[in-house]
């Protein structure tokens, strides 16, 4: 207890989901949290919550790609408490598409403008506060999509490999200034996540139309043979924010239950289980 003990803690996307673990997971560990979200009444209620529980929070509405928003919100982190500690780069949308020739010009921008430019404005906007407090610790949330191509997320994977290869590039300019900033990003698999219930099935299931199976997916998928939960993530999280992580920027955490290590051939339950299927 108390890893990120009297730090002050802005999460985006924070109302639900991994956001929401990350929120839970701090708070726990002594932070104060910033909640910020376009989801009023998720946020609100995650705050009522925590506080119910003894953890200091707030909720911000924020739609990460209003540049006006951003400076209100960092403006009102400071007015409050005067300091930003960790900042996670949370927000995000994933849009799929049979095919990119199919994907509109519309919904590749909407997709582009929260998940590369809500982060670049997250930092944009983030840094200058981190480095009068001293330093901190910026997590940027990309994907295993960002790390190699996925069909019918073409558009997706264009932004996590981004956002990938930008925490890099922010690493090694806050290393290069002495500023006391580090920078890195996680790279979730396939984690039990409400994001699943808007994605259309017949895009995952070979042209199915049944309800996507999310726990069949994490345990077909994933050498570990089981799908991932928004804690996962969070406990990664927690560590690259804490001082524990004190020597570690310009990397990824990959939390994918081994699926971007390779393949194997099951054996044991995990074999028996997949037959029974």
């Amino acid at each position: 207890m108390g890893q990120v003990e009297g730090k002050i803690a802005l999460v985006t996307g924070g109302a639900s989901g991994i956001g929401a673990a990350c929120v839970e997971t701090l708070a726990r560990e002594g932070a104060t949290l910033v909640i910020s979200d376009i989801d009023d009444a998720g946020g609100n209620a995650l705050v009522a919550t925590l506080e119910a529980g003894g953890r200091a929070a707030i909720y911000l509405s924020h739609d990460v790609t209003d540049e006006g928003r951003w400076r209100e919100v960092v403006g009102e982190i400071e007015r409050r408490y005067g300091r930003l500690d960790i900042l996670v780069a949370n927000a995000g949308i994933g849009l799929m598409a049979p095919s990119i020739v199919d994907m509109s010009l519309a919904d590749w921008r909407r997709q582009t403008a929260v998940n590369l430019d809500g982060v670049f404005l997250s930092v944009k906007y983030g840094i200058p506060l981190m480095r009068k407090s001293g330093g901190g610790s910026i997590i940027m949330t990309s994907s295993i999509a960002g790390l190699r191509g996925s069909a019918t997320l073409a558009g997706y994977c264009a932004t996590k490999g981004g956002v990938r290869l930008f925490a890099k590039a922010v690493a090694m300019e806050c290393a290069s200034r002495g500023d006391g900033i580090r920078v890195n990003s996680v790279h979730p698999g396939i984690i039990d996540t409400p994001i699943w219930g808007k994605i259309r099935p017949d895009l995952v299931g070979g042209g199915r139309n049944a309800p996507i199976d999310i726990e069949e997916m994490g345990r077909l998928g994933a050498p570990l043979g089981r799908v991932g939960k928004a804690q996962d993530i969070a406990n990664g999280v927690l560590f690259l924010a804490s001082d524990a992580a004190d020597y570690i920027t310009g990397t990824e955490l990959v939390i994918d239950g081994g699926i971007t290590g390779g393949a194997i051939a099951r054996s044991g339950p995990l074999a028996a289980r997949r037959a029974d299927a």
